[in-house]
């Protein structure tokens, strides 16, 4: 599997950055237009329909049309780790069904001064075997807009 890694440092109060990225509002806020985002049901770890908070066992599925080409991408999601200390925080979401063979986001959050950084992990590995791993180290050519739109949208609407 491959693994990519982007941070950025947001001048906006760490337990504001925190909570906006826990909720179903963050996901879409932050995914750019030209993916074609729809979430078709967010339910807690409980089996409550569209909570206020993405806690651990939480599942979202959605689907995805990238430039609107191709058919629509079914993509579920389970948050399966979260934690929160003092002034850090993470939580991890796994694709349990969708485009890729093996997809695993950490969202990690660290209080600095009174800003926040912002870390993103993601360890992934494409279809199709061993083509899929060759060409594999490849996504960050993909993936380097994607969150680089992301972090550009969090400072966006979290900075004062």
């Amino acid at each position: 599997m491959v693994t990519y890694e982007r941070s950025v440092r947001v001048d906006a109060p760490f337990d504001e950055v925190w909570d906006f990225h826990s909720t179903e509002s963050g996901l879409v806020d932050l995914t750019p237009e030209w993916m074609n985002l729809e979430i078709e049901s967010v339910r807690g770890p409980d089996g409550e329909a569209n909570p206020d908070v993405l806690k651990t066992g939480a599942e979202i599925q959605s689907s995805v049309r990238p430039l609107g080409v191709g058919p629509r991408q079914g993509w579920t999601s389970v948050i399966t780790d979260r934690q929160e200390d003092d002034g850090s925080a993470y939580f991890t979401d796994v694709m349990e069904d969708g485009p890729f063979t093996e997809w695993e986001h950490t969202h990690m959050f660290f209080a600095d001064g009174d800003g926040t950084i912002i870390r993103d992990r993601v360890v992934y590995e494409f279809p199709f075997g061993a083509l899929g791993r060759a060409v594999g180290p490849f996504g960050k050519v993909g993936f380097e807009p994607f969150f680089r739109y992301r972090h550009r949208r969090t400072k966006g609407l979290l900075e004062d």
